[in-house]
């Protein structure tokens, strides 16, 4: 395996996470590491134009061009292996380009107006235009025309060609111009940004935030022969075009993917189809999933789209031998009755009856509307809140449930029977980022922020589950900064009712597909995964020293 091979390859592996910025990574270590492009042995050797680099420096010494700096941090590359060919060499930064620094120009003399001079802070390096000028007077040393290079020096140190007009370098915003000895400076802003990389994101000893001066007066440029230079410049040129194309193939696929996705799953939302081709509809996107969902998002909508379905008697098919959901519903209504205490607890629940040309939607002909409140026993009161302090000196043995599931554990419980709990208050309510209503079982403890509601039986209240999380809660919610469901909200909330044979039909169905769709999530993981160790060990492989032609490590350093 080589670094040929790998980029012949690498377009198999763009599914990957952040595949293509890595693939930009590692077209960057392969050009400093003399790895893109093969040496030639009729260039002329690297050491022949340190000389006269370092002919330049004296020069420019006597004339008092450069100042050699008093004090300067070594940077060292520390962790990843670091070599160079043998015929390049290494010299500081400072002595290939001419350093300049900004400064703090007077705040009051900024506007917005485009009077005066542009003035060129950290968030416009990337950009041509800027939104601050200075009218004041300035020095020309501080003048930045297009074609300099210019470095943030607080936040990621990305290094960036100007390409505006001119303008004023600001404080904390470094600019480099002056190439000596015809050095490439197309060819020196790639070492320079890995190094600025490995500086801004090396080991938790390293890293820096802020980019001092003492710190680039020590940066050392590996440095090939002038002829190299332009090979590795214009293959770099050509494999980060091919990034962009591959960037666009990506995001092109991905796009088409998800209208795919969205138009398939817009189909089986529809409030109410043609039966056939709804049934067409319905059968592509489950015999296609897999190929539908490749993303995390997109999964968690086929789980609501599958809710969507059950609640609207669309997953499975009606028998006409069911016992129809009237019947069922008077059963229920009498269970209550008799397990209802006092004469204030049936007023307080008592609901509207629901009739189906007032309904949300249509539903089979056999199903029933009632509103929550008809189907299901409060057990609110019977809650206890205990504080996190209290908790804290707790034996942890019990479930202690909130509005979104199991927040702790105590010594004792309150319920020991299975219940469904529906969440009373949170922003879960509108943004849904867990179930709203679950199944709590065993012996456990609910605090004041998740309703507790009883039932005909527990797979009347498995039904009850999947429905309420399929249903949109907005309507009963009340409030923004802090949303709340209230009992009397929730109790109204239409609840469609099958007859009981179905339900019991249904949440299995459900349950074999929200289990299909736990596989797509572990294999895309998985995936994901395995897509991103193959690219690290192809990496790897590709960086390994071939031969001998390299030296021994250099070190970049320490900070």
């Amino acid at each position: 395996m080589n670094a040929e091979h790998l980029l012949t390859h690498f377009d198999r592996l763009t599914d990957a996470p952040d595949a293509i910025p890595r693939l930009r990574r590692f077209i960057l270590d392969l050009a400093v590491r003399g790895k893109l492009v093969e040496q030639d042995p009729n260039d002329e050797p690297a050491a022949e134009l340190l000389k006269r680099i370092a002919t330049e420096v004296t020069r420019l010494k006597k004339t008092g061009e450069f100042h050699e700096p008093k004090s300067f941090v070594p940077t060292r590359r520390s962790g990843l292996p670091f070599r160079v060919p043998s015929r390049w060499g290494w010299v500081r930064l400072i002595e290939v380009a001419k350093v300049g620094y900004g400064f703090a120009f007077p705040a009051n003399q900024f506007n917005s107006d485009k009077r005066g001079m542009p003035l060129i802070r950290i968030r416009d390096i990337s950009s041509k235009d800027t939104q601050a000028y200075f009218e004041g007077s300035h020095d020309a040393a501080y003048l930045v025309k297009a074609g300099d290079y210019l470095v943030g020096m607080d936040g990621n140190f990305n290094l960036r060609r100007w390409a505006g007009r001119d303008g004023l370098l600001n404080q904390r915003v470094m600019r480099l111009n002056g190439w000596r000895c015809d050095v490439a400076p197309e060819f020196i802003k790639l070492p320079l940004q890995f190094i600025l990389d490995h500086l801004h994101g090396g080991t938790s000893l390293t890293t820096v935030k802020h980019l001092s001066a003492r710190q680039v007066n020590g940066i050392e440029i590996p440095l090939p022969s002038l002829a190299e230079q332009h090979r590795i410049v214009a293959k770099v040129d050509e494999l980060m075009a091919l990034c962009d194309r591959l960037e666009t193939a990506q995001k092109e696929r991905e796009a088409t993917r998800d209208r795919l996705t969205a138009t398939s799953l817009a189909s089986l939302n529809a409030p109410d189809p043609d039966l056939a081709v709804f049934q067409n509809h319905a059968a592509f996107a489950l015999d296609n999933l897999a190929l539908l969902t490749t993303r995390p998002d997109q999964i968690k909508a086929l789980r609501q789209a599958i809710l969507n379905l059950a609640a609207r008697g669309k997953l499975v098919q009606q028998d006409p031998n069911d016992e129809p959901a009237e019947e069922l519903l008077e059963e229920i209504e009498a269970a209550r009755s008799d397990r209802i205490g006092s004469k204030r607890t049936r007023r307080t629940i008592a609901q509207k009856k629901i009739v189906r040309e007032e309904a949300p939607y249509p539903i089979p002909e056999i199903w029933a509307w009632a509103p929550l409140g008809r189907l299901t026993i409060s057990r609110d009161g019977e809650r206890i809140p205990v504080s996190k302090e209290e908790r804290s000196g707790m034996a942890k043995v019990y479930d202690y449930y909130g509005a979104s599931g199991v927040i702790d554990k105590v010594d004792n419980y309150l319920f020991d029977k299975p219940l469904l709990l529906i969440g009373e208050d949170g922003a879960n309510l509108i943004n849904r980022s867990t179930p709203i209503a679950f199944i709590a079982r065993g012996k456990y403890w609910v605090n004041n922020h998740a309703h507790v509601l009883d039932g005909f039986s527990e797979d009347f209240l498995r039904y009850v589950e999947l429905f309420i999380n399929a249903t949109d809660l907005k309507p009963y919610v009340t409030g923004t900064a802090q949303p709340k469901m209230n009992q009397a909200r929730m109790n109204s909330i239409p609840v469609a009712l099958p007859p009981l044979a179905e339900q019991r039909r249904i949440v299995a169905k459900v349950d074999e597909l929200m289990a299909l769709c736990d596989q797509l999530e572990a294999s895309l993981a998985a995936g994901e995964g395995t897509r991103g160790r193959l690219i690290d060990a192809l990496v790897h492989e590709a960086l390994k020293p071939a031969g001998n032609h390299h030296e021994p490590e250099r070190s970049l350093g320490a900070m």
